[in-house]
């Protein structure tokens, strides 16, 4: 009986834990939505690499991102039109053995790539992490994968002050 009881206990185990782990993956595929100054920052950090965008674009989000409450100073106002900032994939690399290394790529739509290291690439990595990707770790790296982003901002919205006007969505460990 004791054989038995101990065989029904490694078999319930190996599930639990097989069920906890599959779970785990799916669920860390699913979709992440993020609002508000998370969102912001996210799409401001993309968006200055983005070939989608013009650079009047560019230029009224950095001014977003920095606070600037009429962040289009041409039309004395922030335009009536959202703002979309898209990315195909993201993938940032940081070491815990090499603390000078770290690197991030950024592949747009269009194909174009954008890569860089150092500091730019940290602001990416933490911009992430603070939109809630969790770093995966693997001998000495830490690595951050996203993919599928598409932010939508509303500069009106934003200059009100009252929370809204950004938002993200991505998918994580593709």
């Amino acid at each position: 009986m004791p054989i038995v009881m101990t065989n029904l206990v490694i078999k319930t185990s190996t599930a639990l834990f097989l069920l906890a782990t599959l779970g785990q993956s799916a669920a860390s595929a699913a979709p992440t939505n993020v609002t508000g100054s998370a969102a912001l920052a996210v799409a401001a950090v993309v968006a200055q690499n983005s070939p989608l965008l013009s650079a009047d674009e560019k230029k009224l989000i950095a001014g977003l991102f920095d606070g600037g409450a009429k962040a289009d100073a041409k039309a004395g106002d922030a335009p009536k039109k959202k703002l979309s900032i898209m990315a195909d994939s993201i993938l940032c690399k940081a070491s815990n053995v090499d603390l000078t290394a770290r690197s991030c790529e950024i592949i747009f739509k269009t194909g174009k790539r954008a890569s860089f290291k150092g500091r730019k690439a940290n602001e990416v990595f933490a911009t992430l992490a603070m939109a809630g990707v969790t770093p995966e770790g693997a001998a000495g790296s830490m690595i951050e994968n996203v993919s599928k982003l598409n932010c939508t901002l509303d500069p009106g919205a934003i200059n009100d002050k009252s929370g809204g006007g950004a938002e993200c969505s991505f998918r994580t460990g593709e």
